[in-house]
Order: C-alpha cells, then sequence, then structure tokens
C-alpha cells in the first residue's frame, strides 16, 4: 500500500515538473523566438497571429483570457505594440513583460518617415530583420526563461546556443550572396518601411510606399515620386507584404512595367514562412533573384 502510494506521489511529482511554462507573445515572429529557445519546456501564445498585422490588431475577449493565464509576457519594444499598455490594463496582467529589444540600438527614421499622431514616433521598430539583433533577443528570452524556470536553464542555453548558430550561419551565407550584387543596384521597393535593419545590414536602398506603420497611406504625390525612381534606375521588381494589400503595388508595376515579386514576410510569420529562419530566408532569397 506505502508503496504503491509512493509511487502515485512520485508520478505526480513527475507530471507537475513536467508541465510546461506558459508564456505570451506578442506577436507571431517573436513567438517563434520564445519557441526556439524555451523548446517543449515552454508552452507559447501569440496576441497578435499569422498574417495579422499588429500596426492595427485589436485585442479580443480570447486574447485578454489567454494572456492573462501567463506568467511572461514577451513584446519587441521600441513602440511596435502601440496597443500594449491597453491590453495590460484590460487583461488585469499580473506576469512580467518582458522587451526583448532593451539591448539593441534603435534605428533611427528620417524625419519625412513619420506621420502626425502615429505612437513609433521616429524609431524604427522592425528589429528582427536584422540578424544581429535577433541574436541579442534571444539572449534576453534565455535570461528571461532561465530566470522563471531555473531548472530548465541548461536547456535553454543549449537551445539559445544552437539557434544563434543558425542564425549566425545563415546571415554570413547572405551576406556574401548581397556582396556579390554591386551597390548601385541593391535597390528595393516594398509596401511599407518594415525592412530598414534588412538595408542596413547588407547595404539596400530601400524605397518604401507607406512609412513605419501600415496605417498611412501614400500620397498621390509620393505615388508620383517613386514611380519616376523606379524608372529611373530601371527598378526590375516590387514588393507587397503578407500582412498588406497588394493593390498599390501591383498599380506601381503596372505603371513602371516592373515585376511584382512574391509577397515578403515583414511583420508576421505565414503557413509558408513558419519560423524567423524560414521568414529571412524567403525574404532574402527573394530580393536577391530580384536584384540578379
Amino acid at each position: 500500500m506505502h508503496k504503491h502510494l509512493l509511487a502515485l506521489l512520485l508520478a505526480a511529482s513527475s507530471l507537475a515538473q513536467a508541465a510546461p511554462l506558459k508564456v505570451a507573445a506578442s506577436f507571431s515572429v517573436l513567438s517563434n523566438l520564445v519557441q526556439e529557445v524555451g523548446g517543449q519546456r515552454v508552452e507559447v501564445s501569440s496576441l497578435v497571429g499569422m498574417d495579422e498585422d499588429a500596426h492595427v490588431w485589436q485585442a479580443r475577449p480570447a486574447d485578454l483570457k489567454k494572456l492573462s493565464a501567463t506568467s511572461l509576457f514577451f513584446v519587441n519594444g521600441l513602440g511596435f505594440e502601440g496597443w500594449l499598455k491597453r491590453v495590460e490594463q484590460a487583461s488585469a496582467y499580473k506576469g512580467q513583460v518582458i522587451t526583448v529589444s532593451k539591448n539593441i540600438k534603435p534605428r533611427e527614421m528620417a524625419d519625412d518617415h513619420g506621420h502626425e499622431g502615429h505612437q513609433h514616433g521616429h524609431t524604427d521598430p522592425h528589429a528582427w530583420h536584422d540578424p544581429r539583433a535577433v541574436v541579442s533577443m534571444v539572449e534576453e528570452i534565455k535570461l528571461a526563461l532561465s530566470k522563471a524556470d531555473p531548472a530548465g536553464a541548461t536547456e535553454y542555453a543549449q537551445n539559445a546556443a544552437r539557434f544563434t548558430t543558425q542564425i549566425t550561419q545563415l546571415d554570413q551565407k547572405i551576406s556574401a550572396a548581397f556582396a556579390a550584387i554591386p551597390a548601385a543596384k541593391r535597390k528595393v521597393v516594398t509596401s511599407h518601411d518594415a525592412l530598414g535593419y534588412l538595408g542596413a545590414r547588407y547595404q539596400l536602398q530601400l524605397l518604401p510606399l507607406q512609412s513605419i506603420s501600415t496605417e498611412a497611406e501614400p500620397s498621390a504625390r509620393q505615388m508620383a515620386a517613386l514611380i519616376r525612381e523606379i524608372r529611373n534606375n530601371n527598378i526590375r521588381a516590387v514588393f507587397a507584404e503578407n500582412i498588406s494589400n497588394p493593390k498599390l503595388i501591383e498599380q506601381i508595376a503596372r505603371e513602371t512595367q516592373a515585376k511584382v515579386g512574391p509577397a515578403l514576410y515583414t511583420d508576421a510569420l505565414s503557413k509558408n514562412a513558419p519560423s524567423w529562419l524560414a521568414m529571412f530566408s524567403h525574404n532574402t532569397q527573394a530580393i536577391l533573384d530580384a536584384l540578379k
């Protein structure tokens, strides 16, 4: 009888230890980074899902309930989650909020990229498009998970090291590929200015239709100026994004005879790019193919 009771207690203890740590991430790209580091020890809920636009996202009751059940909430920061305070208050969140960009030097925008009243100001929040910034984010995630779950610290460190190696190797490969293209040809037209960190990393000149947020439509004057730039520089491809309406990009392509390239994954993952590694590989290869 005592042996049977002891076995039950040990089994219950094992199950309790095996229960994953429940955490949340603000959007799908960050959710994947957390999952890569956390592995099987964490259960990650993403508030903004795949193919959803975090710039215009609004929380539903189910989202608030999901968040309130977690002990850690990972956010990008840099003004990306303009709705963050509202969601924290509405969910009465009691857990810890981890800002993964805390050690990243933000990319500052030129004055003409902003628009009145938008929460981003002149700081570009899309740091996850620079592999070096992602390595910093992975480190912050590892530290936060290890503090919340000390028993898993070794596993988190191993996962982070493996993932960092994959990121670095991909970065080296992409750097070499872009370096083989003359700098004068590295011009890219995109739906909105989400790839500034990628552009800075690989010395690309980006010509976005919209500013940092997808909330603002370009003016007729901006459209005309961009069309002239495409024609004058013989830019052969333009890119829409999985979170945006391709209508404007398609209009520009018609007027310039440029090719519409594959949709880029910028602010959200997708079925065809379900991880950061897949997203970054797809985006950079699509741009490389267009520039060759």
